[in-house]
């Protein structure tokens, strides 16, 4: 078995990933089940299993990226892995607070997925410079990957929990940018 090499939220970490055929009929295991399965990463969850719903969203090298479609042998060794499990640290992140202190969330089934997807886009744009905090519309675009941005993936959350969720993201915004 193939093994991998990554840094997962900030620490060195390595497993083997089930493999079959080669170059270009390569095939791996996603990176979904790796994380979970050897990893005891829970935050992202297995939902539509077709990169549609945005459950299982963690970031690679600081891009969002569909982990129950993402398959391991195209995880670049070395890449920087995050999870919403490893976000908090010492204290909780900026959007996992506004997630709580709002009550964004009804089932939350959904809610590491956007939280991840969410922090992406935010760290991007005050990476490019933008610190201005995201209207409703911006949000709402981003969330129904409506946005504008190349390979822009939608985020679906069942319970209608939409107006706590775009609040969440808009109070969080406001501390991220400052």
């Amino acid at each position: 078995m193939p093994l991998r090499n990554v840094r997962l939220n900030g620490t060195e970490s390595s497993a083997d990933y089930a493999s079959v055929g080669s170059g270009d009929s390569e095939a791996s295991e996603q990176l979904l089940y790796w994380l979970r399965e050897q990893h005891d990463q829970y935050g992202p969850k297995y939902a539509c299993g077709v990169s549609q719903c945005g459950a299982c969203t963690v970031l690679v090298d600081g891009a969002a990226v569909r982990s129950c479609t993402r398959q391991m042998h195209t995880v670049p060794e070395g890449a920087e892995v995050r999870t919403l499990d490893g976000l908090a640290g010492d204290r909780p992140h900026p959007l996992q607070r506004a997630v709580v202190s709002l009550q964004a969330g009804q089932c939350g089934f959904c809610l590491a997925g956007i939280v991840m997807g969410v922090l992406a886009w935010l760290e991007e744009r005050i990476a490019a410079g933008d610190r201005t905090v995201p209207d409703e519309e911006e949000i709402k675009a981003f969330l129904s990957g409506t946005d504008g941005r190349e390979g822009a993936e939608n985020y679906i959350c069942r319970c209608g929990a939409h107006q706590r969720i775009v609040a969440a993201i808009r109070d969080a915004a406001k501390e991220m940018v400052r």
